[in-house]
C-alpha cells in the first residue's frame, strides 16, 4: 500500500512538474510573439512616417514646379510678341471637355431658357473615356439633380473672344426680354455672351449606365461640351431669403395665351415618327407631341422677332437668326443677325422648332395664341439619332 502511493504521488508530482514547464514554455513563446508583433508594428509605423513625409515632401515638389511653371510661361508671354494673339491673359487655364451632351434640342431656337422649365426635355450626357473613367459616376444616382458646367460653345463670337480678345468688340450690356428689350449689364444676367463663355444650369438626374447619365428638364442643346458635373446639396445650394431684382419676378411676362394643334398635325407628326422613334428617347409621337407643347409654352422668339416679325423660315432653320441663351439674353450682334424688318403680320410668319430632329412649324398671333401647323423630318444633323442606348433608356420613363 505505501509503495503504491508513494508511485502514484511521484506520478503526479512529475505530472505537476510537466505542466508547469509546458505553461512556462507556453507563457515564452507567447512574450516571443508579442515582441516580434511589437516590432512589426514599431517597422510599419516607421515605414508608414516616411511614407507620409516623402508624400509631403513630393507634393511641395510639385506644387514649387507648378509655381516655376507658372511663372515661367507669364514670362514668355510677357516677352512673345505673339503672345497677344493666343491668349487674352498672361493667366488663362484651358480646359477640355470631359463630356458632351446629346440633347433633343437640335439648334439654339428652341432651347429652354432655364433649366427645369420644360420638365419633358431629355438628355444623355456621355463621359469622354479616354479624360475620365466611367467609375466617376459612381454615386451620382444616389442624388436627384446635379449641377453641369458647360460651354455656350454655338455662340458666334467665340472666335474672337478667344483668338483675337482685342477686338473681339465685347458689349458690357445685353437685351433682356423680361424688360422688353431693355439692356442690362451681362454679368446680372445669363445671357451665353460672356467674358468666359461658361455656363450653369442644374438638371433632374434620371438615371446612371456605365458613362452615361440621363437628364431631364435640360436647357442644353445638342452637342454642348461639358467641362464638370457636380451634385446637388439643398442645404447648400437653396439659400433661404435670396432675393432677385423685381424685373425677374413677372413670371407671366414669356408666357403664352395658348397652344393649339391644326387638324392635319397629328398625322403629320406620326408620319415624321416612323423615322424619328428608331432613334428617340421619347416612347411615342404622343409624348413628343407633350414636350412640343411644353416647350411653345414660353415664347421663344427673340426680341427682334416679336418686335419686328419676319418671315425667317431659311434662316430660323439654321438656328443663325437667334442668339438663344438659358436666360433669353440676346446680343447685339445676334439682334443685328435676326432683325430683318417685313411687313408681315406677326401671325402670317412662319416660326419653326426643332426638336428630336422633328422640323415644327407654327404661327403665333397678337395675343400670343400659337397654332402648331406642319411637321418635318429636319435636315439639321441631331447627334442623337446615332445614340444606339436611346432605346434602353425609354426603359427609365416608362
Amino acid at each position: 500500500m505505501e509503495a503504491a502511493g508513494s508511485r502514484w504521488v511521484g506520478t503526479a508530482a512529475a505530472a505537476a512538474v510537466a505542466l508547469a514547464l509546458a505553461g512556462f514554455s507556453a507563457r515564452r513563446r507567447w512574450r516571443r510573439r508579442c515582441r516580434a508583433l511589437a516590432e512589426r508594428v514599431r517597422e510599419l509605423e516607421a515605414q508608414l512616417k516616411a511614407s507620409v513625409e516623402k508624400g509631403a515632401a513630393e507634393r511641395c515638389g510639385r506644387i514649387r514646379a507648378q509655381q516655376a511653371l507658372r511663372k515661367a510661361l507669364a514670362r514668355g508671354q510677357e516677352t512673345s510678341p505673339s503672345s497677344s494673339s493666343s491668349s487674352s491673359s498672361s493667366g488663362s487655364y484651358p480646359m477640355t471637355p470631359m463630356a458632351t451632351v446629346r440633347s433633343c434640342f437640335s439648334t439654339r431656337n428652341g432651347t429652354p431658357r432655364q433649366p427645369l422649365l420644360v420638365p419633358l426635355a431629355r438628355a444623355c450626357l456621355t463621359l469622354d473615356t479616354s479624360r475620365v473613367p466611367p467609375g466617376a459616376l459612381e454615386g451620382l444616382a444616389e442624388y436627384s439633380h446635379c449641377w453641369i458646367l458647360y460651354v455656350f460653345h454655338l455662340n458666334t463670337d467665340l472666335e474672337k473672344l478667344w483668338k483675337h480678345p482685342s477686338r473681339s468688340g465685347f458689349k458690357a450690356k445685353v437685351r433682356v426680354p423680361r424688360l422688353k428689350g431693355g439692356k442690362m449689364g451681362v454679368l446680372a444676367t445669363r445671357s451665353p455672351h460672356r467674358p468666359c463663355p461658361i455656363g450653369l444650369t442644374v438638371a433632374k438626374v434620371e438615371g446612371v449606365d456605365g458613362r452615361a447619365v440621363l437628364l431631364s428638364g435640360v436647357d442644353l442643346v445638342d452637342g454642348t461640351p461639358v467641362l464638370d458635373i457636380k451634385p446637388y446639396l439643398p442645404y447648400s445650394d437653396c439659400v433661404r431669403g435670396a432675393r432677385t431684382p423685381t424685373w425677374l419676378q413677372e413670371s407671366s411676362s414669356l408666357d403664352v395665351a395658348s397652344v393649339q394643334f391644326s387638324e392635319g398635325f397629328s398625322s403629320l407628326l406620326a408620319k415624321c415618327w416612323e423615322a424619328a422613334g428608331k432613334w428617340s428617347l421619347y416612347a411615342s409621337d404622343d409624348e413628343l407631341k407633350d414636350l412640343i407643347r411644353q416647350v411653345l409654352s414660353w415664347d421663344i422668339r427673340s426680341m427682334s422677332q416679336r418686335n419686328r416679325p419676319h418671315d425667317a423660315t431659311s434662316a430660323d432653320k439654321s438656328g443663325a437668326s437667334d442668339v438663344q441663351s438659358d436666360m433669353g439674353n440676346e446680343s447685339d450682334e445676334g439682334s443685328r443677325e435676326s432683325a430683318r424688318a417685313s411687313s408681315l403680320l406677326p401671325d402670317e410668319v412662319t416660326y419653326h422648332l426643332i426638336v428630336e430632329g422633328v422640323d415644327i412649324t407654327y404661327r403665333i398671333d397678337e395675343n400670343s395664341n400659337i397654332m402648331v401647323e406642319g411637321a418635318s423630318l429636319s435636315n439639321i444633323k441631331n447627334n442623337s439619332r446615332h445614340s444606339g442606348s436611346n432605346a434602353t433608356w425609354r426603359n427609365k420613363f416608362s
